[in-house]
């Protein structure tokens, strides 16, 4: 494997040594570090190495480049280079200048960047090498190559072989997808001798054959094995909403157990760049945030119990006992459900059928790479369907986006609206839906249906990203915990007179029919379902279970 370069082009050989310096100080150790003074001869060399199937993981640029903005040359870069970071070097004194800040958007916007950073200062600035390494770890992470990645070997892309990498993104662990037959797959398992397939080739060697979901779990260090034991507070979910409560549970002290029948993240890991999240100005992969949510909560003490579905809840001596489908059980003192939602299937047998050799459920960030050059489909007009878009789009020749709302910016944020807009190979149809589709072994084309005429038109599709509606997870919940016609947990001012009548009292903001029960994220009814408002239930929901403890 070739080593990954680092370009920097800056026409201003002043301000291009600075970069120099900072780049080869700290990584020719691991990259080539090549340094351009004039658009001509960077776009000269990057169709070189291109030609040369060379690989080059991170593009600066400076802010102006030959009088024109340095954002026209990253866009060319994208071209030749779709897995490369491209960043924008900003003055410090532009830092919050509004026509800078309106640029960069508008770049952003329009896919012709992908970062903004400060020029480096005098050394060791190691802000700026900071951010460096969050962009290396990006294309890491885009290339398979992050660290700590498991290695998932199978004979087919289909069956137990994807199950397994849906458990990995679920449990938000980076991992990557060889079959056993490439080059990559026999080089892994020389002198291994007779395996049974899939294989999990763990980061420190461990290999595990066909393992189960339990398995897993135990050899990536994420498990307890509750029976019986107590707890001021159970977590159900660990999804956005559930981490932030284990955070904020744990760190005020309260013995926290968060149980989930995947790992980390929940829904939020099919986004692969959410840009609009508090303090993070250059995004943050949803993987990402749940991975540094989870060892917040660990380091604070909260325990976590991984691949184990709660299957039951009841009061019982002012406690409430959950059931485990392993047959144990927990008692907590207070217990906050945050199972979230899933995408709603899409109900075409033959769809179904190739789920995981073409047709996907989210899975945008880890599948992505497997789409290069092809046309892809995607469904849903939220916010992940866009992000998602977006991401694909780097990587097939072209994305179309399908939405059965009659405007794109019915559901989803004005910024994606217009990044998915001024993305050129990111077609939208409005007001359209997919009834069929078929492939042998592969999904080979779609039916699409114009939803106002009726009209049905064959496509070929490479493959199919789901997005669709929100179906929670509270078909176990019994029926004392109230919920509305679609499944979705009622909690405070919007239970039902019965539900007041048997809860005795008022009930709590967040609590649920059932006293010490309450419910965050997107499985509760009328919720907000952004990532940010997830983490601010669950931090919330802490004040409220701190009320019913010392009530």
């Amino acid at each position: 494997m070739s080593v990954p370069l680092l370009i920097a082009v800056d026409d201003d050989p002043d301000l291009l040594r600075d970069v120099e310096r900072e780049l080869r100080n700290r990584y020719e150790a691991d990259y080539r570090v090549c340094c351009l003074s004039s658009t001509a001869e960077a776009l000269a060399t990057l169709d070189e190495l291109a030609t040369a199937g060379e690989d080059v993981a991170l593009v600066l640029a400076g802010e102006v480049l030959a009088g024109a903005p340095g954002t026209g040359f990253l866009a060319e870069v994208r071209r030749l280079f779709p897995h490369a970071q491209r960043v924008l070097l900003v003055g410090w004194g532009h830092l919050g200048d509004p026509r800078t800040g309106a640029a960069i958007f508008e770049a952003l916007s329009r896919g012709r960047m992908d970062h903004y950073l400060l020029r480096s200062s005098r050394p060791p600035d190691e802000q700026f090498h900071l951010a460096i390494s969050s962009f290396l770890l990006a294309w890491a992470d885009a290339r398979r190559r992050a660290p700590h990645s498991v290695n998932v070997v199978g004979e087919s892309w289909s069956g137990r072989a994807y199950e397994l990498r849906e458990v990995l993104e679920r449990c938000a662990l980076p991992h990557r997808f060889l079959l056993a037959g490439s080059d990559e797959g026999r080089a892994l398992l020389a002198g291994a001798g007779p395996r049974r397939f899939p294989l999990l080739v763990m980061p420190d060697g461990n290999v595990l054959e066909d393992p189960s979901d339990a398995e897993i779990a135990k050899a990536s260090g994420t498990t307890v094995e509750p029976d019986g034991d107590q707890y001021d507070l159970v977590i159900v979910g660990n999804g956005p909403a559930g981490l932030s409560a284990a955070v904020y549970g744990a760190s005020e002290g309260l013995r926290t157990l968060c149980i989930d029948s995947g790992g980390v993240g929940g829904q939020a890991t099919s986004s692969s760049s959410i840009r609009n999240y508090l303090g993070f100005p250059r995004g943050v992969s949803g993987g990402e945030l749940a991975r540094r949510a989870y060892e917040q909560a660990w380091v604070f003490g909260a325990h976590f119990a991984y691949m184990q579905r709660v299957t039951n809840l009841r009061r019982e001596r002012g406690d409430i006992v959950v059931g485990l489908n392993t047959g144990g059980v927990v008692v907590g003192r207070a217990v906050v459900l945050a199972m979230g939602a899933s995408y709603r299937r899409l109900d075409v047998a033959a769809l179904e059928a190739l789920h995981g050799a073409g047709v996907f459920y989210g899975a945008a960030a880890s599948e992505a790479p497997v789409v290069s050059g092809e046309e892809v489909y995607v469904v849903g007009g939220a916010n992940s369907a866009g992000q998602a878009a977006v991401h694909l789009a780097r990587y097939a020749k072209r994305v179309t986006l399908v939405v059965r709302a009659a405007r794109l910016d019915a559901g989803m944020s004005h910024y994606l609206v217009r990044q998915i807009e001024e993305t050129p190979n990111i077609e939208v149809r409005a007001g359209s839906a997919v009834v069929g589709g078929d492939g042998d072994g592969w999904l080979e084309h779609l039916v699409l249906r114009d939803r106002a005429s009726g009209e049905e038109e064959r496509v070929g599709a490479y493959a199919l990203f789901l997005m669709i509606g929100a179906r929670p997870h509270t078909e176990w919940l019994p029926p004392t915990v109230e919920r509305d016609p679609d499944g979705f947990v009622m909690t405070g001012a919007d239970l039902s007179d019965d539900a007041l009548r048997a809860l005795g009292r008022r009930p709590l903001a967040l609590e649920t029919s059932v006293p010490g029960v309450l419910a965050v994220g997107d499985v509760r009814h009328g919720s907000v379902k952004r990532v940010a408002s997830a983490v601010g239930e669950g931090s919330i929901a802490i004040q409220l279970v701190h009320r019913l403890l010392t009530a």
